[in-house]
């Protein structure tokens, strides 16, 4: 019993320092990076779009399949770009709130249903664009982009890889 509190204790006490220092710059440092608990490879679903448009003729490509792939490329572009910018907005809106001592938990609780509210709009947004892509490639089409472009956790190892350590 005393090895188990004497465990909890240390546990505790090693992790508060580090829990105390995660604010706003550690979320400005980590800008650039992805996060970790993202949406992994939907993040970058139209940075694959954009690479599928660029091996057009690696994976078989039609010319009619390229005039109906590049606005829904665009459009998913600008999706990811207000979806960031959203996203941030809401996050400094929620820093703001609890920058204060005694900040009110029922505010925060709506900043983090916001932010929560926004993540699932654009996971669903993006769901829908997958969709409508994968319905103007043929099987064959899909597979090549597959072999081409496989999805990467935080751009280091693809998913299938990390999921059999």
């Amino acid at each position: 019993m005393r090895i188990i509190l004497l465990l909890v204790l240390f546990t505790v006490a090693f992790a508060l320092p580090a829990f105390s220092q995660m604010d706003m710059p550690m979320m400005a440092h980590m800008e650039g990076h992805d996060r970790p608990l993202e949406m992994g490879g939907m993040d970058r679903m139209g940075d694959m779009m954009g690479m599928c448009l660029e091996n057009a003729e690696k994976i078989g490509l039609s010319d009619e399949q390229i005039r109906i792939l590049t606005p829904l490329h665009r459009e998913m572009h600008k999706k990811q770009v207000r979806y960031k910018a959203d996203l941030k907005i809401a996050e400094m809106e929620l820093m703001e709130i609890m920058e204060v001592k005694d900040f009110d938990i029922e505010k925060a609780n709506a900043g983090v249903k916001k932010i929560a509210d926004i993540k699932t709009a654009h996971h669903l947004e993006m769901l829908k664009s997958m969709k409508e892509v994968r319905t103007v490639l043929t099987d064959e089409q899909f597979k090549k982009m597959k072999k081409l472009m496989p999805m990467k956790l935080g751009g280091k190892k693809p998913i299938r890889k990390m999921m059999k350590k």
